[in-house]
């Protein structure tokens, strides 16, 4: 018997409760204020409350925030600590250089080191204050359409209580319909709904395919106040270098969040091409480098958690506006990557996504030829002026050898031209090499102490994941028989390593046939899996809403 779905209409849906889907809520309800309009606006999370799946230890240029809530810290918007000055560091093994001229992009003097899990939270009491509706523990799995297939008119909640068949318990809740005029679709990198809409639609036609970083990050307890910054003219530093080193793109952060708390992190972008390569690995080897082990010393891991970040910036955009929807945020490629900052781009993409809405509320108009307005609004905002000057840094740092100081030096001198504009990109998924004869090795397990150190399982637990474990599987892998008989021989299985939560790991039968077993209960749902996959064989989809991490800290 088919489901039926009770339907709810709402004048916009939000699909996602970071800061750029809380952005544009509160912004159209600020402007239906001024209007004396009202207005219903629903959002929906799939977390189990407003941050519990914002992870990045963070700093915040306010400028996006100011515009939108005058005073805002003065109202008590949560942050941690201002940034006094800045430091940049490469790492050679066993070796640290303090770089004397930081880039001006990485200027980041009296802006704000946050945990993005209580700026949101905090950015969700103000929207429901302003008469926003708030539906956190509910998973957008499915764009609803007009008679037309190409119209959104909202969006369809998961399904709760179906068993790991897929088959109704005595609990089942279907889910709901969520009507809209217009959807604004929020949901951070790789977002699912986003995915198909691309598929659907062609969004990315004519356009750079869509380039991802995936970062560990932590948050590090002391007992007594941690010594380093306190000499120092600065409490925000970058790292280079080790151990990725020169011809691979990431690099690491620590910031000094209060007397007790760093907030440390590593990055790896996704367009390596070594399939043995671990970024969590990668995380582990940058904190036990002698610099930056000095600087956690006598710290331990209080929190932890993972996601992708979207770097390939204006020419991996989709089409922004769509007949009865729009994108804002990461799932748009909002991103300032030579910054390494992403909030207030996110936020204002989304304030002038709630300019163009409002307008096709107040004229009735819902197609994208009136909602056109946004990336035109976008387009001559200061956020577009930061997102061009990094439209080919993405590129430039996929270089390798001399080239790449060439590529980031002009790109620097030019305000991101540099040598070729555009630059091209490279999915992530096609840039692995074979394995050839090589094995795996990895770390050895005496290196992981349980206290600064921790293993992947560790940093699962930290980040107060939860999943059912009855509950279907959300990460899809479309033919088991591509994992054993194409992808072991050629890349060894790489989902092994690149996942950072260990949910893929590679069995072999009682005849010696390599198999995967999921563990789906871990996962961070940072979507590394869906993006680097080499043969497109795994789709992360949304589980149950209300699951996953449940961060506080990071």
């Amino acid at each position: 018997m088919a489901t039926e779905y009770e339907r709810i209409d709402f004048d916009v849906v939000i699909v996602g409760g970071g800061p750029a889907g809380l952005a544009a809520a509160i912004s159209l309800m600020q402007k239906a204020r001024e209007a004396g309009r009202e207005l219903e606006v629903a959002l929906i999370d799939k977390g189990a409350e407003i941050g519990s799946h914002a992870v990045s230890g963070a700093i915040l240029n306010p400028r996006a925030l100011e515009e939108m809530i005058p005073g805002a810290i003065d109202k008590g918007c949560p942050v941690d600590d201002q940034v006094r000055g800045d430091a940049l560091y490469y790492l050679l093994d066993g070796k640290a250089f303090q770089i004397p001229i930081v880039p001006r992009y990485l200027h980041n003097s009296g802006f704000y080191i946050i945990s993005l899990a209580k700026f949101t939270r905090w950015l969700g009491q103000q929207a429901e204050e302003l008469g926003v509706n708030i539906f956190p523990g509910f998973a957008g799995t499915q764009v609803l359409y007009a008679q037309d297939g190409r119209t959104v008119t909202g969006v369809r909640t998961g399904d709760k209580g179906l068993d790991k068949d897929g088959r109704p318990k005595p609990n089942f809740e279907p889910g709901i319909d969520l009507g809209a005029k217009v959807t604004i679709f929020a949901e951070g990198a790789r977002g699912s709904l986003v995915k198909e809409l691309a598929d659907r639609l062609d969004l990315y036609a004519g356009k750079f395919p869509p380039v991802y970083e995936t970062g560990i990050k932590e948050v590090i307890g002391f007992e007594s106040p941690v010594s380093f910054f306190n000499s120092k003219p600065f409490n925000v530093v970058h790292f280079m270098g080790y151990p990725l080193g020169w011809n691979l793109s990431g690099g690491g952060f620590c910031y000094r969040m209060d007397q007790r708390h760093l907030a440390i992190g590593y990055l790896t972008a996704l367009s390596y091409d070594d399939p043995f390569l671990d970024p969590y690995e990668m995380f582990i080897r940058f904190k036990r480098h002698p610099f930056v082990a000095a600087i956690l010393e006598g710290g331990k891991v209080v929190e932890q958690g993972a996601r992708t970040v979207s770097t390939g910036g204006l020419y991996t955009f989709p089409r922004l506006a769509l007949d009865g929807a729009l994108l804002v945020g990461g799932c748009a490629s909002m991103h300032n990557t030579p910054a390494l900052k992403g909030i207030h781009v996110a936020m204002k993409s989304a304030m002038v996504a709630a300019e163009a809405v409002f307008g096709a509320l107040e004229a009735e108009d819902y197609s994208s030829g009136s909602l056109e307005k946004y990336p035109r609004l976008l387009e001559k905002s200061w956020a577009m002026e930061e997102i061009r000057e990094g439209r080919n840094f993405a590129q430039a740092l996929a270089k390798k050898g001399p080239a790449k100081l060439i590529h980031l030096g002009l790109q620097y001198l030019t305000k991101g031209k540099g040598i070729q504009d555009p630059m091209p990109l490279k999915e992530d998924s096609r840039s692995l090499k074979p394995a050839g004869s090589r094995m795996p090795s990895g770390l050895s397990a005496e290196i992981y102490d349980g206290k600064l150190v921790v293993d992947k399982l560790t940093g699962v637990f930290l980040s107060k994941t939860m999943h059912r474990e009855d509950e279907p599987c959300h990460l899809v892998i479309h033919d088991h028989d591509i994992c054993v008989q194409k992808c072991y021989p050629t890349y060894h299985c790489p989902c092994t390593r690149f996942c950072p939560g260990n949910v893929y790991e590679l069995e072999m039968d009682q005849a010696g046939r390599p198999r995967i077993k999921l563990n789906p209960s871990n996962c961070f749902h940072c979507k590394t899996c869906d993006i680097k996959d080499p043969y497109a064989n795994i789709t992360w989809t949304c589980p149950e809403g209300g699951e996953g991490p449940g961060y506080t800290l990071v």
